[in-house]
């Protein structure tokens, strides 16, 4: 009988070790891993150049309190910051969620100092998934994340992902900012449009509201891009990011103009993790692989060949595919419900044959493997994706 607390509905299967795109079960069975713990480990598993600054590092010290001056979280602070092409300020914390929550408080915070204690409200869109705490649940408002916790945390208001209209009626005279992914991932690799990421700039430029990207999914060098902003030439007031900036270990950051992160003083937020010596050593390692010239570009290219491969196969198979979306290195394949009713039948099925995925919304599977991939390795994935295609052609046949 297990003694953890049974929130997850897990497999039988058990990892026993991994290294680079593929990971190796109990029995030495090897896998290729398409969904590298849903989005985090960007360079892969036990990445050499990653392993070797953990080790370095715990050898030296690993945790002071952010009483003192940590050079490593300066450093990284200053890396993202200036890749990112619109921050000032870096906050360090340990998940998404948090850097989500510390976002949230920076809008409100922001409105506060600036006059406008009233603009506390931020709006969201169907489909987000922001975290698993009681602010980003109620963010996100899905049924399946609230049942059983409310009453949920006033100072949200949904409007429809896409339509800026929607957006427009959702504006109230105590609204502060907008918060949406540039790609939901957990609602079905939704990609926003170039015109509703601009519309939603011009908005919040016009009603002195804060835009806030949330990156956590599809941040990080993710869909070839350092942030998939950048592929829009929109940019945003803050942004939460964590999963590939630690490729693992446990990390995240916090994102802000010098404007809007002028307004946190000392003592506003915190946290007695937050950016820690080891956990930056594994940050700078992951910068020091992602900032290198080209890696970008390459998961670029990669991403655009996997996504024509998979549009491929959608014309082959358009009984089981109804629809390939997603950029970059971020993937989702939309099942047809006449076929796969549910796309976690095929996501087990996939497993089976060793390739590891992963189910989303709208029926998607979802595909978000290492950024070290090879195109040799992603053809070898997209192999097996099409052999449980033929598989399931003739069931129905």
């Amino acid at each position: 009988m297990s003694h953890l607390l049974p929130v997850y509905a897990r497999s039988n299967f058990t990892f026993e070790r991994g290294e680079g795109v593929y990971l190796f079960d109990k029995q030495g069975r090897k896998y290729l891993d398409f969904i590298a713990g849903i989005g985090v480990n960007s360079m892969g598993h036990c990445h050499p150049h990653v392993t070797k600054a953990l080790q370095e590092q715990a050898g030296k010290l690993w945790h002071v309190s952010n009483l003192y001056h940590i050079e490593g979280a300066e450093y990284l602070a200053e890396r993202i910051t200036k890749a990112t092409k619109f921050a000032h300020y870096a906050f360090f914390c340990n998940s998404g969620a948090e850097a989500v929550e510390c976002g949230i408080k920076m809008v409100r915070k922001y409105h506060e100092e600036t006059g406008n204690p009233n603009k506390y409200r931020l709006i969201t869109f169907d489909g987000a998934f922001h975290g698993r705490t009681m602010a980003t649940i109620s963010a996100a408002k899905k049924d399946k994340l609230t049942k059983g916790f409310e009453p949920l945390m006033d100072g949200f208001d949904s409007a429809e992902f896409g339509n800026l209209e929607s957006v427009k009626k959702a504006i109230r005279p105590d609204t502060g900012g907008i918060l949406l992914e540039v790609v939901q991932g957990e609602g079905g690799i939704r990609v926003a449009s170039k015109e509703f990421l601009q519309g939603l700039r011009k908005i919040c430029d016009e009603n002195n509201l804060l835009l806030f990207f949330d990156g956590v999914q599809c941040g990080m060098g993710r869909t070839g891009k350092f942030f998939s902003h950048e592929w829009y030439d929109v940019y945003p007031d803050i942004v939460s990011s964590a999963k590939g900036i630690g490729t693992g270990f446990p990390l995240a950051a916090c994102l802000s103009t010098k404007s809007v992160g002028d307004t946190m003083h000392a003592g506003s937020h915190g946290s007695t993790y937050a950016g820690n010596p080891l956990s930056v050593a594994v940050g700078n390692a992951v910068m020091d692989i992602m900032l290198a010239d080209g890696f970008l570009d390459k998961v670029a290219e990669l991403g655009t060949y996997m996504h024509n491969q998979f549009v491929a196969l959608q014309k082959l198979y358009p009984d089981i595919i109804s629809e390939v979306r997603g950029i970059g290195m971020m993937i989702g394949v939309k099942m047809n419900s006449k076929t796969v009713k549910d796309s976690k039948d095929f996501v087990f099925a996939l497993r089976e044959k060793g390739l590891l995925t992963a189910p989303a919304g709208e029926n998607v599977v979802r595909m978000l493997p290492p950024l070290i991939l090879t195109k040799e390795q992603a053809d070898e994935g997209i192999k097996i994706f099409e052999e449980q295609l033929k598989a399931y052609k003739r069931l129905i046949s």
